[in-house]
């Protein structure tokens, strides 16, 4: 059986006449016969009634048309997948990032467009609540978001990216610049200055403070770990950052918090479901390149 016989068979049924048929098909119209006569013989049976002028469709043919068409389908979407897939001529792809992290994606995006011009990119910004719900309605095919250490996220794939301590930071001139340690109690009583609720990091403090039985006093909120830093380095409170926040800014002053608190960032994308060509090349060149900057 060839599919050539399938395409014939397919065309004539939809057009009951042969030469018509052969017309569309761009054939010689003896063609189109011999090669649904040998498919007829194969199967042993007729497939078409050619007793009139008219030509129908025999019990045989009626049964065997809807899978000559899904045979066919197929056989064109192999076909747009591989070219898809060796070319990314066309498509798109949608990526969302939390705001602040280590990963170069304006890099990433740009080396995906140098490699395949043809593909739009769409990229957005939001807390990790946001971009999870996205990615599980299909909005968005792939996205980096904060959650934590021994969180799963179910119907998700992740590749990790950062797994860190949340720490305490304050300035020079605050009263715990000399303390190594602090304890929830002891922050629960201090303003402090964290990114909105909806993201990663915060989700981790008002979980530790729950489990505690305490609430956290938010003086200040910023978008991102660095507008936290800078709030605290003008004395403005007791920022919640990343460890390598707190760890790298002179003008900051580090405590770790008791018990530990910690985050991963992570590179997260749909575990079932179709994904399509350009979304695997570009999840490859993600995680090429968080194998580069250090993530799991």
């Amino acid at each position: 059986m060839e599919l050539r016989q399938l395409e014939y068979l397919v065309a004539v049924a939809e057009h009951a006449n042969f030469t018509r048929a052969a017309e569309r098909l761009h054939v010689a119209q003896p063609a189109v016969s011999a090669q649904i006569r040998k498919l007829e013989r194969e199967l042993g049976q007729p497939l078409l009634d050619r007793s009139t002028r008219t030509v129908r469709l025999t019990a045989a043919g009626a049964a065997a048309l809807p899978h000559a068409k899904a045979a066919l389908a197929s056989v064109g979407n192999v076909t747009r997948a591989v070219e898809e897939l060796t070319d990314l001529v066309s498509g798109s792809v949608a990526i969302g990032t939390v705001t602040a992290h280590d990963v170069d994606v304006p890099g990433l995006l740009a080396d995906f467009h140098a490699a395949h011009p043809g593909v739009e990119i769409r990229l957005s910004t939001d807390n990790s609540d946001v971009l999870i719900d996205q990615l599980h309605s299909g909005i968005l095919d792939a996205a980096i978001v904060s959650v934590g250490s021994d969180e799963r996220l179910d119907g998700l794939d992740v590749d990790v990216v950062t797994d860190e301590a949340i720490d305490a930071a304050v300035s020079h001139d605050d009263e715990w610049a000399g303390t190594a340690t602090i304890g929830l109690a002891a922050l629960a009583e201090r303003p402090l200055i964290a990114l909105p609720v909806g993201t990663g990091l915060r989700a981790r403090l008002d979980q530790a403070f729950a489990a505690e039985g305490l609430s956290p006093h938010i003086a200040f909120e910023a978008s991102t770990p660095i507008a936290l830093a800078e709030l605290a380095e003008r004395g403005l409170g007791v920022a919640i950052v990343p460890s390598s926040v707190a760890r790298t800014r002179p003008a900051l002053h580090p405590v770790t918090i008791t018990p530990e608190v910690r985050g991963r960032l992570v590179l997260a994308a749909r575990a079932t479901g179709p994904t399509s060509p350009a979304t695997a090349v570009l999840l490859q060149m993600a995680r090429r390149l968080i194998r580069v900057t250090g993530g799991e």
